[in-house]
């Protein structure tokens, strides 16, 4: 399986509004679906955007609430379907990317390693401890979310696992667009990978949301790219550009990291 056609669902959030953004969220879906794609990303936080002060009233247990639903949309339309929620974590809270499988079986979770400050989550959120990755038809898969981004070590590790395709879920705000179209394409670049990023758009209390979500090839060109509009971005990628890649600039192998 070496080519996939993946969909990002490029939305506006309504803060704190679960039923208006799951509503939303499964027309957009299932439009997804209707243009055949293999894989659909949405959001980050995108049942609830950034309203972690009611974390408590918003998050669910694997398995329950939006996770739930998730997992009956990916099984209905046939897709993987991933985008990062709201999670009731032991005691505490985590932002959340499960991947569905197109019979509806979650693989991972992957939590958010990387706490953002500037919209606090380090005040109401657990960061995840785990990276998992993902055998999958195609290759081998990895989940990254928002900032995480900002953190090429994360993006490294998964190069050096032979991870060929990083699907990310976001809420990156102005005035960072600079930094988001420059960090996505590096990241694909540097580890020569197949980059998915799914970026909303609208605004809350706080932000102003870009969208600009985008897939960018292992050589750094992309594929699609949004502007600040909602919008659903269906590409055709091809696999067999990682391998090729890797082969043509071996930069994994020719590393010396006991220098660094």
């Amino acid at each position: 399986m070496n080519t996939l056609t993946i969909s990002l669902v490029q939305m506006d959030i309504a803060l704190g509004r679960p039923d208006v953004n799951l509503a939303r969220g499964y027309e957009l879906v299932a439009e997804a679906a209707r243009r055949g794609s293999d894989i659909v990303v949405l959001p980050e936080l995108w049942t609830t955007g950034y309203d972690l002060e009611h974390a408590a009233e918003h998050a669910a247990r694997l398995g329950e609430g939006p996770f739930a639903k998730m997992a009956q949309w990916a099984r209905e339309h046939g897709i993987w379907l991933t985008g990062s929620l709201l999670e009731r974590w032991g005691d505490g809270f985590a932002n959340c990317a499960p991947l569905f499988t197109p019979a509806g079986d979650m693989l991972g979770p992957y939590r958010k390693v990387h706490l953002f400050r500037l919209m606090s989550e380090h005040q109401y959120l657990r960061p995840g401890e785990a990276t998992p990755i993902f055998d999958l038809p195609w290759g081998r898969t990895a989940l990254a979310i928002c900032y995480d981004l900002r953190f090429p070590e994360l993006f490294r590790k998964y190069a050096l696992e032979d991870v060929s395709l990083i699907l990310m879920p976001a809420e990156w705000p102005h005035p960072r667009l600079h930094h988001w179209r420059t960090l996505i394409q590096a990241r694909a670049i540097e580890n020569q990978c197949i980059v998915a990023a799914c970026n909303r758009v609208g605004t809350d209390n706080a932000n102003r949301f870009f969208g600009h979500s985008m897939i960018v090839s292992p050589w750094g060109e992309i594929y699609i790219e949004g502007g600040e509009q909602e919008v659903i971005l269906t590409a055709r990628v091809n696999l067999s550009e990682v391998s090729q890649a890797r082969q043509r600039i071996p930069i994994l192998a020719d590393r010396r990291p006991h220098l660094y």
